[in-house]
């Protein structure tokens, strides 16, 4: 059975789809906190909410690093990148026109008429369908957000080579010091943020730091912060496993989950008082490689590894359509909103409604295209 690899573990299959349906709850909360001053138990209750979801693309890239690090030795550099990158490369490009044309197609006839506050109807024109689907190659459009991911996960395959060659033959001691440099790195937007009010120079949570400028965004941590080291730290604990029982893994990871919780939701709303609606600002405290963040995913992994998880056909199978429900959901999302969005009904009762619904369809359009032969590689 193709679902059935050497790979696969128990605990990694259900932590990708729980992720992957994170990733779906959180695109459906966004609906509600852009509703800001005009309706603020929608902002809040989509806040709170979503919140707790925040390190579900963290997670994606941390099952990655567990699944792929060490790299097969046989396998060159050329061969590396021609297997990762096409099967990331031609999805990104299908679905970089596939998303705009279905925006355009709803939000230009039956939903045009739509009250979601992150949607504007007479945006959906020819002409900008036509703009979307040619600048893609430059960078993704909203219609097709959710693929900022394969952008970095390019990036990251593009790295990981050079990383790999350095991973196998390093210490434990060695692994140990380039993460807690990169630990490092996750403070800085905060420190981004204080910076001016200690007499520094720059805007605040924007202030250039070590090497910085106008003319260099290139800093002194700037090779050993990011994503990488999300990878490198799932390589960590599956090379060096903590070793931990139930009752020490429950009493580390719950309070350190709770407290990066406590900043990425607080941190929003202090961010929304002092610059209102400014998603430049509001962005700041859930910034993926923010320590919040990376607490929270910290907290969730760890729980997830002492599973113990069985792996079976139809577990995988399931974990294995997550890339392809990761690709098409987000129009789903936007469409199945119009369906609940019902003034009577708590927006917390529309938020569960509307993410469950729209993950079952995409999981169902996934199955669907996977199906057939020609669609197969644009959801595999």
């Amino acid at each position: 059975m193709d679902w059935i690899k050497k790979d696969n573990v128990g605990w990694i299959d259900v932590l990708r789809i729980v992720a992957i349906f994170a990733v779906v709850y959180s695109h459906t909360c966004d609906n509600f906190i852009a509703r800001f001053a005009a309706d603020r138990v929608s902002f809040h209750t989509g806040l709170f909410m979503e919140c707790f979801a925040r390190p579900c693309v963290v997670l994606m890239v941390m099952i990655s690093g567990h699944l792929l690090l060490p790299l097969r030795g046989d396998l060159s550099l050329r061969g590396f990148y021609a297997k990762r990158i096409g099967r990331v490369a031609v999805p990104l490009v299908v679905w970089s026109l596939l998303l705009p044309v279905a925006f355009y197609l709803y939000f230009s006839g039956p939903g045009a008429a739509t009250e979601n506050p992150i949607i504007d109807a007479s945006a959906y024109t020819s002409a900008n369908l036509l703009n979307h689907l040619y600048t893609f190659v430059f960078n993704f459009n909203f219609e097709a957000t959710p693929l900022w991911f394969l952008y970095m996960l390019i990036g990251l395959y593009l790295a990981l080579p050079i990383v790999n060659a350095w991973l196998v033959q390093a210490s434990r001691r060695d692994v140990q010091t380039v993460l807690l440099l990169w630990f490092v790195s996750l403070w800085l937007p905060y420190l981004r943020v204080l910076v001016p009010f200690l007499g520094g120079a720059g805007e605040a949570g924007f202030a250039p730091l070590w090497g910085e400028c106008e003319w260099n965004s290139v800093g002194a941590l700037y090779y050993v912060s990011g994503f990488m080291g999300y990878m490198i730290l799932a390589y960590y604990l599956k090379t060096y496993p903590l070793c931990w029982s139930w009752a020490k893994t429950l009493a580390v990871a719950v309070p350190v989950y709770a407290v990066g919780y406590a900043v990425t939701s607080l941190g929003y709303i202090v961010a929304d008082l002092n610059h209102p609606g400014s998603y430049t600002y509001l962005e700041i405290p859930w910034y993926m490689c923010g320590i919040n963040v990376a607490m929270q995913a910290f907290g969730v992994y760890v729980v997830f590894m002492k599973l113990q998880v069985r792996s079976r056909a139809w577990l995988s199978q399931a974990a294995s359509m997550m890339f392809g429900v990761y690709l098409c959901h987000f129009p789903i999302v936007q469409v199945v909103y119009d369906w609940f969005h019902v003034p009577s009904l708590p927006y917390g009762f529309q938020i569960v409604c509307i993410s469950l619904t729209s993950f079952a369809l995409s999981f169902l359009l996934t199955w669907l295209l996977y199906r057939l032969p020609l669609t197969r590689r644009i959801v595999k």
